[in-house]
């Protein structure tokens, strides 16, 4: 029920609250719902994931589902749970673009903790089906269906992965002109995989086997995604300075007819705003233009990845590492020297992986006494993996707060970087709260509507009858992103409650193993 000040001006925001058009006609909600609802939702500041401004209203829950919004008469519903949000922020619950992660087994709470309840997962090439792509392995078509009545900790969005159907087609790694069998396996699987409800394909291109992939081997896939409307998300083939539009380029050129997202962008080495500006306004050109063209972004100025970004593509796989030492090693030293100190210097890499976890690459060097370049070359491409801090951050904070870009954590459960548990906390406290760069509603359309727009979901992401009950409930100044790159399994605080399809999987502070989460599939 509406309290009295409903319609004042809310100081934290500055904004003024009014009603849009919400409701539809609460005696029919009733009697359809004899009077008894799953939730009760009272007097919540409804910001409500399209950029609007915020609105004060009450909200009724059945099921998994929003079946009322606007003034509720308290006296006339009965509901298993009420809670009074006393103008707290009601929003739809956030949806991450890029995650990683085994959905079966790993420990989502980190990503409750930050709102999120939603995550697409099968990225940088690699099934959604977290490492089952070897010969004989277990197709997505497959794991969808096995998977399909599993209930998860969040909501599952499946991507096919370009690498993992290069192995189950049985495509050597290091093939580039594949042949026209090869090709038609290929296309096979994702036909599979897209009537079995994978929402599209991902690419790793920066990644073998992606790498070697031709356009053209890509073009060929995105014509069975762009028949089912589906979207592909590309790591793309290089996110340096200068080479990054043409990676864009290359991904309207195969991806163009569906839908195309560029994954976690970034400019590496570019320390010119002025370069996020050019990138931004080819995603706006090329959407003037009619692709259905979209990014999403992190909030912090260091990737995580393995060491082979920093190796030549001669000394990374197929190629046995042991004979390129052996043959090459004087210029892969030389190599490896000056592609460490374009990145920033060995200052710049600190590793997520054992045995040098949490150390800089210099320290690692200075405690063994030898140069940094030769840690790199003992480890060699597949030895680690590490925060590598190659972000401008008044670069990286133009493309975040853009209205073209949505927000990931490109993060899985356990990594050792603070996009894992702060991403979205770190929206709201740093980009809203402290810089001012963004409004809340500006912020919460970059979680929530923005990406499911992008992804062809129409009742998620949103708050509005109708739709899935993903929600978050929480007073902004109270959101905090406690992690670092030091202490990266810190958890977010702030969120008062979330719900994942009308139920609450996460409530104040409280550790969750609740799994109200489901496989969603592409209609």
């Amino acid at each position: 029920m509406l309290k009295p000040t409903t319609f004042h001006v809310v100081a934290l925001v500055g904004l003024a609250l009014a009603v849009p058009a919400v409701g539809g006609d609460f005696e029919a909600v009733r009697k359809a719902a004899n009077g008894t609802f799953d939730v009760f939702i009272d007097d919540a500041r409804v910001i409500d994931g399209t950029g609007r401004p915020a609105y004060r209203a009450d909200l009724l829950i059945k099921g998994d589902t929003i079946v009322f919004m606007g003034d509720v008469p308290a006296a006339q519903v009965e509901a298993a749970r009420t809670i009074h949000a006393d103008g707290r922020v009601l929003s739809p619950g956030f949806i991450d673009t890029h995650a990683h992660g085994d959905a079966e087994k790993d420990d989502f709470d980190g990503f409750l903790a930050m709102g999120v309840t939603s995550i697409v997962l099968g990225q940088d090439g690699e099934n959604a089906n977290a490492g089952a792509d070897a010969d004989g392995g277990e197709t997505l078509a497959v794991w969808m269906k096995r998977v399909e009545a599993l209930p998860f900790q969040l909501n599952v969005i499946p991507l096919s992965g370009h690498g993992s159907l290069r192995h189950l087609a049985q495509i050597p790694d290091s093939a580039r002109a594949i042949s026209a069998e090869q090709q038609a396996r290929m296309n096979h699987l994702v036909e599979d995989d897209l009537r079995a409800g994978s929402f599209g394909l991902s690419t790793g291109l920066e990644y073998v086997p992606g790498r070697y992939a031709e356009t053209g081997e890509l073009a060929s896939l995105a014509k069975q995604v762009a028949k089912a409307d589906g979207i592909i998300i590309s790591h793309m083939r290089s996110e340096d300075d200068g080479l990054i539009e043409g990676a864009v380029e290359e991904l309207v050129s195969y991806g163009g007819g569906a839908r195309i997202q560029a994954s976690h962008l970034k400019i590496v080495f570019g320390k010119q705003v002025a370069a996020a500006d050019r990138l931004l306004a080819l995603i706006a050109r090329k959407q003037a233009q009619g692709v259905r063209l979209s990014a999403d972004v992190y909030p912090y100025t260091a990737g995580y990845t393995y060491l082979g970004v920093i190796f030549p593509e001669w000394a990374l796989p197929p190629s046995d590492y042991r004979r390129v030492l052996a043959e090459r090693r004087d210029e892969l030293r030389d190599y490896l020297r000056a592609r460490m100190i374009k990145r920033g210097g060995p200052d710049a890499l600190l590793f997520g992986s054992e045995p040098f976890s949490g150390k800089t690459l210099a320290t690692v060097a200075k405690e063994r006494g030898v140069s940094f370049e030769e840690v790199l070359l003992d480890l060699g491409p597949l030895g680690g993996s590490g925060a590598h801090f190659t972000q401008d951050a008044k670069v990286q904070d133009r493309l975040v707060v853009s209205p073209l870009t949505a927000i990931s954590t490109d993060a899985a459960p356990g990594l050792l970087h603070p996009r894992a548990t702060g991403t979205y906390a770190r929206l709201i406290e740093h980009y809203v709260m402290t810089a001012k760069s963004l409004t809340l509603e500006e912020a919460v359309r970059k979680a929530s509507g923005l990406p499911a727009a992008s992804l062809g979901l129409s009742d998620r992401g949103v708050v509005k009858e109708g739709a899935k009950a993903d929600l978050l409930l929480f007073d902004p100044a109270k959101v905090h992103a406690r992690s670092d790159y030091l202490q990266p399994y810190v958890l977010a605080t702030g969120f008062d409650f979330v719900f994942v399809n009308g139920s609450v999987a996460r409530e104040g502070d409280a550790k969750s193993t609740a799994r109200h989460g489901r496989l969603l599939k592409k209609n």
